[in-house]
């Protein structure tokens, strides 16, 4: 059996029908491309294979034996199976061409369905697959090549990506609208060392502008305690029970409503950039490649028009 399946080849029986279909090796020769000595050689390797010959020479034509005959079904079946295969295949990979698999961390999660939302208004026939997860999860799913594009502030270390910025990305410290230090015009950082701060985890673009703004100067990192998300360090500083870093672009409601106050400190805001990018390398797919250009072309007005707030900084 394995030396059936090596020897015979689906060539082969499109090659045989040709020939039963046209009772002549010339006319199927004519119908494939080939020359009739190739579809006869062809015909002669099936038959030794298949153990009978399969055609008998009628003066200019051919005739079937009883072996062709029964073949002929079985034949059709199998390349039938084949159109189908592609069949299949052709309508996932247009499917596939018409899916993006985008990830965001969840600091973009503010502003990353609106540019979702508004794409999918221009693009109605393409499918996005969306993830929001941290920073680390994110990279995770693009060394794993499980996503095509991700939104995110500063671009891995571990992993070869191609990055383009996209939008200005504050970062500001926040503190209770009632609190002492929200009617200071300005605090130092050796003041700010004293106090108490809500981090993010380690590796977070949020962590690192936190420790950046304090061993930058080579002063001691004051006490924090660690979020798991921005909501819960938003609502502990509602509550007035410390202060925190965190990305301006999460914090514009609580601003407008007076829950929360942007702290005067010196050399804040800090400026960090938005990035859209992929791994290096990687070919992206027709509705993959037009996301990417509609957060590089689009991706600044609209950022601008859902941060007015914040475009002295843009």
């Amino acid at each position: 059996m394995a030396d059936l399946f090596e020897r015979v080849t689906l060539r082969q029986l499109q090659i045989f029908l040709a020939a039963v279909e046209h009772r002549s090796f010339w006319r199927a020769a004519s119908q494939l491309d080939l020359s009739p000595p190739a579809v006869s050689m062809q015909m002669a390797k099936l038959s030794e294979a298949l153990g009978s010959p399969l055609f008998e020479k009628d003066g200019r034509s051919i005739q079937l034996t009883a072996a062709a005959t029964a073949l002929i079904p079985y034949a059709e079946r199998m390349t039938e199976a084949l159109h189908e295969a592609q069949s299949a295949l052709s309508a996932l990979q247009g499917r596939l061409n018409g899916l993006v698999r985008v990830a965001m961390v969840t600091t973009s999660r503010n502003f990353g369905p609106h540019l979702l939302q508004e794409f999918r208004r221009r693009h109605p026939d393409v499918v996005i697959e969306t993830t929001i997860a941290n920073r680390e999860g994110v990279i995770r799913r693009l060394e794993a090549n499980q996503i095509d594009i991700a939104l995110m502030g500063r671009p891995p270390q571990r992993i070869e990506v191609e990055a383009r910025p996209f939008a200005k990305h504050p970062y500001v410290l926040i503190g209770h609208p009632a609190s002492a230090l929200a009617k200071r015009k300005m605090i130092s950082r050796r003041e700010l060392s004293h106090q108490t701060f809500f981090v993010r985890e380690e590796g977070s673009g949020t962590r690192m502008v936190h420790e950046n703004y304090f061993l930058g100067e080579k002063l001691p990192l004051p006490n924090a305690s660690m979020m798991d998300s921005n909501e819960n360090i938003k609502q502990a500083v509602m509550a007035d029970m410390g202060i925190a870093f965190i990305s301006a672009h999460t914090v514009a409601l609580e601003l407008e409503a007076g829950k929360l106050a942007i702290l005067a400190a010196d050399g804040m805001p800090t400026m960090r950039e938005w990035y859209v990018l992929h791994l290096k390398g990687k070919k992206l797919s027709p509705a993959a490649l037009s996301f990417k250009e509609f957060v590089q072309d689009e991706g600044p007005g609209l950022m601008r028009t859902l941060f007015k707030r914040f475009e002295k900084w843009a």
